[in-house]
C-alpha cells in the first residue's frame, strides 16, 4: 500500500466560507476613496433613470400609440331583458324577496339585484342555481 506513512499535522489556519468581494462592496464610499488614494482608475456611470420612480419604458411607445388609435369598442355581455323578466316573474310567483332568493342559492343579494336590473355579466353557474331554486327554465329555447 503506497502512500501510507507517518501522518503530519498542518497547523495553518483554514478559512472555509469567505465570500469574494461583490459589486456592492466595490461601490462603498470607503473602498472608492481608498482606490482614489492608491491612484487606481475609477469609472463612474450615471444610470438614466436612477433615483426616479418611473419605469424604463414609461415613454410613449408603438404599443401605446396603437392602443390609442384603436377604435373598436369592447364591452362585456349583459343580462338579456328576457332573462331579467323571467327571473323577476319566477321570484314573484314563489313569493320570495331578492335577499331570500340569494340565500337559497348561496349568493349575495347584490348578485340578484344585478341580474334583475341587467347590470350583471351572465354566469352560467349562477343561472343554473337560479333555475334550480326557482323551478323554472331560464336559458335555452322555451
Amino acid at each position: 500500500m503506497a502512500g501510507i506513512g507517518p501522518l503530519t499535522q498542518d497547523w495553518e489556519p483554514v478559512v472555509i466560507r469567505k465570500k469574494a468581494p461583490n459589486a456592492a462592496t466595490n461601490k462603498d464610499e470607503k473602498v472608492v476613496n481608498a482606490a482614489r488614494r492608491a491612484g487606481a482608475e475609477i469609472e463612474s456611470v450615471k444610470k438614466s433613470n436612477a433615483g426616479t420612480n418611473r419605469a424604463a419604458s414609461s415613454s410613449t411607445s408603438l404599443n401605446t400609440r396603437k392602443l390609442d388609435e384603436e377604435t373598436e369598442n369592447l364591452a362585456h355581455d349583459r343580462v338579456p331583458t328576457e332573462l331579467k323578466k323571467a327571473i323577476m316573474q319566477a321570484r314573484m310567483d314563489k313569493k320570495l324577496t331578492q335577499a331570500q332568493l340569494a340565500q337559497l342559492i348561496n349568493e349575495k343579494p347584490q348578485i340578484i339585484q344585478e341580474y334583475e336590473s341587467g347590470k350583471a355579466i351572465p354566469n352560467q353557474q349562477i343561472i343554473g342555481k337560479l333555475e334550480r331554486a326557482l323551478g323554472t327554465k331560464l336559458r335555452g329555447k322555451k
